[in-house]
């Protein structure tokens, strides 16, 4: 770090630092004797040349020099340091500006390499002042020749313009505001529903909207100036224009109503209105105003004059007693159809006088509801006997309504009374007729009774919130319920709490109207125990009318079935575990003595010196290992647990491929034809998988025909339909069908179960039919099987169709690093694995190779790799980690920070973290455990080189 002279006997400092500013005079006080750059007397010619024409500008500049480019700067350079300043003088480059260094390396990589570089309004986010802030820059970088020619630093001049550039997007944003405001005022007012204008100060019209041109009919644009006034009416013309101008003149807001001509040539009365715009300083701008079509009003005036008279015949001609009062409530106009009925004159009607005709015991109602509903303005509904004029009293409905203007304001009271006599005497016959049907309804209501207290279900009256309204005595003999206290409680309190949202839910259906046929729930009796009920209901009255059946005793019985259901579940399994332990426990003794004594013998002849003969133990331990791993897979298959890798397949090419072998494989006896579809597409599933599984079908054919046949393979495309069992759409289907013996229908329906098998204890696993169903589940297809005893058998495997091109040459895995092939210079692999032995075993096969390599046992020291600064060409990590971060939360940390960086999964468990083939991202595989070395290597190689 430079520090100040303290010696104030410091010697003069040379020519060039003369003078310079505070930079100039900061570079003399620092003890450069420490710097990589040594004392200033000693700098190279070129250095002391630009810093001396640096220090004497005052355009912000600075010099970077030497391996650690250290940085010198002049006093226009430092306010763009801001806190970094003065310790950033001789400092390196990279350690001043290490939150731009990512943005700013690759120019600085170009000058160092002879190029100058131009950046114009480069965006950077620095942090000079201790936080983060967005700045810009234009500058060029210009590389520095020492005395011999070569490249030794770097000189830089720029310029800040952050604030420019923010004053232009402000300027631009304000005007595309500006803008927008226009356009949108435009489209609102041309999609308004009346007519929208505007003028200048002067009063000519600037703007029409199209409701305007579609009104009137004039052409667009002719409106403007004081074209508009051109459709008013001759009449009306001079006034409008006088009471505009005046308006305009005055900065008033403006009025009127005219006659405007319409696009038919008919005319319409409008109103149109209009207040005067004023800027941001108080300058006046115009006018904005509207026209709305008052044709409508001004018809309903006059339908409204039209309609009073009409009512007023109606009063007059009317077998109703029609009448009207003031807004006070009283009568002011004579009603001839009142004075038939009751024989009144005009005299004793007028006023309060129509209450003398109301009988003795109706009048004070009939006078206090009449004065309530005037000082309220309410209806008035009342029914009361009115005095006939032909003698005696009837009974009349009397109804009354307040009438308002416009303005809201009470203009006068309209109504009618009307003879309801007749009425009333059938309402009492109607009384008589109730009271006897009564008296028949009780003896039903007896023998209803009888039913609730002798039933022996459960009868239930109920709110719909649950609350208990009525229940019958068999809630005491059979759940041990007193009837008598549970009105008032809820039957929520008596249903099991698992059962509760459930009934709640049933309750609100019936609330909701709906029946209830068979619902169940379990109610807690009074010892404590559960009794399940099965109730049937119905809404009615507002309430939940119920009844209830135990039926406990069916739910034990349904309880034990299931249990011994399941006894038997377990038995088959325990089955299924005996044929496992048949096969698979002798396949794996077979496969670990041929492993372990090769490696026996191997290891005694190593001792003895013969290592000539020690190939053919290794080749024995190879092969077992090798059918042990492919045993694995067929249990992982079956599981569908299978590591995939997916890729676009040529289906024609694989079978012809395989035709050799499976020729070999039949022997003579059996005839093999393959028939493949012209133009039959890809498929999308992993090769080797699809390979095993027609090999498995044609072993398991040859194995029925033991007297020979013939087998054939057919290849085409099928439409599956709704209800199969992979999902509808295009397939490509291969078929594998034999004349041999055939399966009788029991043994079919369980070809595909696991570890079935119809060969003797050792002979087979039964987990070949159930690999390949497996597999084919696993990539979104189905199998299927047809066959019958003496009919031979087909089985059909149906996989997904793709519409990508797929490669017809399949690449078979070399044995061993025999041509694998090899790194390129420089090349590194990263590789996390928490096993020590596969961890080793991989580091060493990469060291063969001739990669360098790095090991991690898990993602924390992965992590701490990937963040040192040489150069990785790929991970290669194990799925399954400990720590809590498995490989593919890993890969994702990783690729943030190195983007893009190659990742091989390694897993012996396709469902370890969520992971398979057909979701991995660009730059990503996946190889299952256990794998062959010279097949990693062509994977490395082929992922590293994309």
């Amino acid at each position: 770090m430079l520090t100040e002279h303290s010696d104030t006997r410091a010697p003069a400092r040379p020519a060039f630092l003369a003078g310079g500013g505070r930079m100039g005079a900061l570079m003399r006080g620092l003890d450069w004797s420490q710097s990589p750059l040594g004392p200033p007397e000693g700098w190279p010619a070129s250095l002391r040349t630009v810093v001396g024409l640096m220090l004497a500008s005052r355009f912000p500049m600075f010099v970077a020099w030497g391996p650690q480019l250290a940085f010198l700067y002049n006093d226009g350079y430092e306010p763009i340091l801001g806190a970094k300043h003065p310790r950033a003088m001789g400092r390196p480059f990279q350690e001043i500006w290490a939150e731009i260094w990512p943005d700013i390396l690759p120019l600085v990589d170009r000058a160092l390499a002879g190029e100058a570089t131009w950046a114009e309004d480069m965006y950077l986010v620095m942090e000079r002042h201790g936080y983060p802030e967005d700045t810009w820059y234009t500058f060029s970088y210009s590389p520095v020749r020492d005395e011999d020619g070569t490249i030794a630093g770097m000189f830089c001049v720029c310029t800040e313009t952050t604030g420019q550039l923010l004053a232009d997007r402000q300027r631009a944003t304000a005007e595309a505001a500006l803008r927008e405001s226009e356009a949108r005022f435009r489209t609102m007012a041309d999609h308004a529903p009346v007519m929208i204008w505007t003028t200048e100060p002067d009063g000519h019209c600037s703007y029409l909207n199209s409701r305007w041109y579609e009104f009137t009919g004039q052409a667009p644009g002719t409106g403007e100036g004081f074209g508009w006034l051109d459709t008013s009416h001759p009449e009306d013309r001079p006034r409008v224009e006088a009471s505009f101008r005046a308006a305009n003149a005055a900065r008033e807001p403006f009025q009127a109503d005219y006659r405007l001509r319409r696009a038919d040539g008919s005319l319409a009365w409008v109103l149109d209105k209009a207040v005067p715009r004023f800027g941001e300083q108080g300058e006046y701008l115009g006018f904005i105003g509207s026209v709305i079509d008052i044709s409508e009003r001004q018809q309903a005036t006059a339908a409204v004059a039209e309609s009073e008279a009409r009512f007023r015949a109606l009063v007059e001609a009317s077998a109703l007693m029609v009448w009207t009062t003031d807004a006070d409530g009283m009568v002011r106009e004579d009603s001839p159809s009142w004075r038939a009925f009751t024989g009144q004159t005009p005299e004793e009607w007028i006023g309060y006088g129509w209450l003398n005709v109301v009988h003795p015991e109706d009048r004070a109602e009939a006078e206090d509801r009449w004065r309530e509903s005037v000082a309220g303005l309410r209806p008035y509904e009342v029914e009361y006997r009115l005095r006939h004029h032909a003698g005696g009293w009837r009974w009349t409905l009397a109804r009354g309504v307040p009438l308002l203007d416009a303005e809201g304001r009470l203009q006068s009271w309209v109504g009618m009374n009307i003879d309801i006599e007749e009425q009333r005497q059938a309402e009492a016959a109607l009384r008589t007729l109730n009271t006897q049907l009564e008296a028949r309804v009780g003896e039903r209501t007896r023998e209803r009774d009888r039913m609730w207290r002798l039933s022996q279900d459960l009868m239930l009256v109920a709110e719909f919130d649950g609350t208990i309204v009525a229940v019958n005595p068999a809630w005491e003999r059979l759940l041990g319920r007193d009837a008598a206290i549970l009105p008032g409680t809820s039957f929520a309190d008596l249903i099991h709490p698992e059962d509760i949202a459930a009934t709640m839910k049933e309750a609100g259906r019936l609330a909701d109207g709906l029946t209830t046929l068979r619902f169940e729930n379990r109610y807690r009796h009074a010892d404590g125990s559960w009794r399940w009920i099965s109730w049937t209901a119905v809404p009615a009255e507002g309430q939940i009318h119920a009844l209830g059946r135990d039926v406990t005793a069916e739910k034990d019985a349904a309880a034990a079935l299931a249990a011994a259901e399941e006894q038997l579940r377990q038995a088959q399994k325990m089955e299924a575990v005996g044929q496992l332990t048949g096969g698979i426990a002798h396949d794996f003794n077979n496969l670990l003595t041929g492993i372990i004594g090769s490696l026996a013998l191997l290891k005694k002849r190593v001792a003895e010196g013969r290592v000539a003969e020690t190939a053919r133990y290794v080749a024995a331990a190879t092969e077992s290992a090798e059918r042990a791993a492919a045993l694995t897979q067929r249990l992982l298959a079956f599981a569908r647990r299978q590591p995939l890798d997916p890729r676009a397949v040529d289906v024609v090419g694989l079978i012809r491929s395989m035709e050799e072998l499976l020729r070999r494989t039949l022997g003579e006896a059996i005839t093999l034809s393959i028939e493949i579809a012209p133009g039959l597409p890809a498929t999308l599933c992993d090769p080797n998988q699809l390979e095993n599984a027609i090999l498995n079908l044609v072993i398991n054919a040859r194995d029925a025909m033991p007297g020979g046949g013939r087998l054939a393979i057919a290849a085409a495309e099928t439409r599956l339909v709704a209800g199969e069992e992979a999902p509808p759409g295009d397939y490509v289907a291969i078929t594998v069908s034999d004349t041999g013996i055939g399966m009788p229908p029991a043994v079919a329906a369980r070809a595909f179960d696991p570890f079935f098998t119809t060969k003797p204890t050792g002979q087979g696993t039964g987990l070949g039919l159930s690999m390949i169903y497996g597999f084919v589940r696993q990539s979104g297809g189905m199998v299927d099987i047809r066959t019958a005893p003496g009919a031979g058998t087909a089985v059909r495997l149906c996989l997904p169709r793709h519409a990508g091109a797929a490669s017809a040459v399949r690449i078979s895995p070399l044995p061993g690093l025999a041509g694998a092939p090899a790194a390129r210079t420089g090349e590194t692999v990263l590789v996390v694995e928490d096993e020590p032995v596969v961890r080793s075993v991989l580091i060493e096969v990469l060291h063969d190779l001739g990669y360098h390599a790095l090991e991690a046992v898990d993602g924390r020291e992965a992590l701490g790799l990937l963040r040192g600064d040489w150069q990785l060409d790929l991970m290669v990590t194990d799925v399954g980690l400990p720590g809590g971060m498995n490989g593919r939360q890993l890969a994702s940390l990783a690729r943030e920070q190195r983007p893009g960086l190659k990742v091989l999964f390694v897993t012996g468990y396709a469902d370890a973290a969520g992971l398979s083939g057909d979701v991995l991202e660009p730059g990503m595989a996946l190889i299952a455990k256990p794998f062959e070395a010279g097949n990693l290597a062509r994977r490395i190689r082929a992922l590293i080189e994309g």
